[in-house]
């Protein structure tokens, strides 16, 4: 494997294969990483926007190890997809506790399942998928590594001119969705404590890929002429692919009992700004609505650069990649982030 063409990064992301090899793509600092952590690694939940890619990262980047993806798999052709990039999948229903149960006991878990969207209309599902089912994997994968997908949502709004909160700053959710996913933590910290099991509560930030994410919603927006939402006036904003290596290297740097890990951007990205650039590309003049307030969903992440440097997308780059993307109108997932959203109704 040539590691400095698989980190190497284009002008343009030409189509949405180039795409997938892009956000898979493993850097060195992983591979020696994932080489100090023994055992395969089995992903939770792989189905989702993210864990497609995170799974053919790990095999990629460990080859001899045994990469498992676990999910319902209800989009055709899926499983077969990540099934032909080396990484076995297991159809199971993670609310099935004798299904869990079944699951191999592999020494490493990424655990990415959860619900967000929808939450309001049953709020029930949320928390049985958010709350109960941590504590089923907590129990089942005692004797494993858990580096568990949290959100940043589990914190209050920060102050934007403290550039957000660090992992000191207790919990304080608005609305179901993130109440439920503290309960997820809640959850993989006294399975830690508990039985001793090592793991990462990772509070991600808004992660960036060229069919969804804020850069995406932003740049739709003044694509089509429609008014810019500006009370949310900054965001953190990762690309998917460090997200992914991110993660994947938390593995070597559990702790015991777990511990919240924030993971996104280094600096705040000023919507405003963002709409400009998007604005100068297309030619167009963005239209803004409402006032920027002076709080937001936003962390720090200094605590990841310590352990992982700074991401290796920086954000201009990222800007140049979705204004090129959405210009030539390629494939969307159709599934804005909200993240303008400020009532935690999701």
């Amino acid at each position: 494997m040539d590691m400095k063409a698989m980190v190497s990064l284009p002008d343009r992301i030409e189509d949405e294969e180039h795409l997938e090899e892009m956000l898979a793509a493993p850097t060195p600092e992983l591979v020696h990483d994932l080489a100090q952590v023994e055992g395969d690694i089995i992903v939770l939940g792989i189905a989702g926007k993210v864990g497609p890619t995170l799974a053919r990262m790990a095999k990629l980047a460990a080859p001899n190890k045994r990469v498992i993806g676990v999910a319902r798999f209800s989009e055709p052709g899926l499983a077969e997809r990540i099934e032909s990039w080396g990484v076995e999948t297991i159809k199971c229903d993670l609310l099935d506790e004798q299904a869990v149960s079944r699951l191999p006991k592999v020494a490493n878990v990424v655990y990415m399942a959860g619900k967000k969207f929808g939450t309001n209309d049953d709020p029930s599902f949320a928390w049985a998928m958010n709350s109960y089912v941590p504590s089923v994997v907590a129990r089942e994968f005692r004797e494993s590594r858990i580096v568990a997908f949290s959100t940043l949502c589990v914190y209050p709004f920060a102050p934007i001119v403290q550039h957000g909160w660090d992992e000191s700053h207790p919990a304080g959710p608005l609305g179901d969705y993130a109440n439920s996913c503290v309960g997820r933590e809640r959850a993989f910290e006294y399975g830690s404590r508990k039985w001793g099991t090592p793991g990462r509560l990772i509070r991600l930030n808004y992660a960036i890929d060229m069919r969804y994410g804020v850069l995406v919603d932003i740049a739709n927006w003044v694509y089509n002429n429609e008014p810019v939402p500006i009370a949310t006036g900054h965001a953190s904003v990762i690309w998917q692919g460090d997200t992914n290596a991110q993660v994947l290297r938390a593995l070597r740097y559990c702790t015991n009992p777990t511990s919240p890990l924030n993971i996104g951007g280094p600096e705040l990205a000023s919507v405003r700004m963002v709409a400009e650039e998007f604005g100068r590309r297309f030619g167009k003049k963005p239209v803004y609505e409402g006032t920027e307030q002076p709080d937001a969903w936003v962390n720090n992440t200094l605590q990841a650069q310590r352990l992982f440097g700074y991401p290796r997308v920086p954000l201009a780059r990222m800007i140049d990649w979705v204004a090129d993307w959405v210009q030539r109108e390629m494939p969307q997932h159709g599934k804005p982030t909200r993240y303008e959203v400020r009532a935690g109704a999701f």
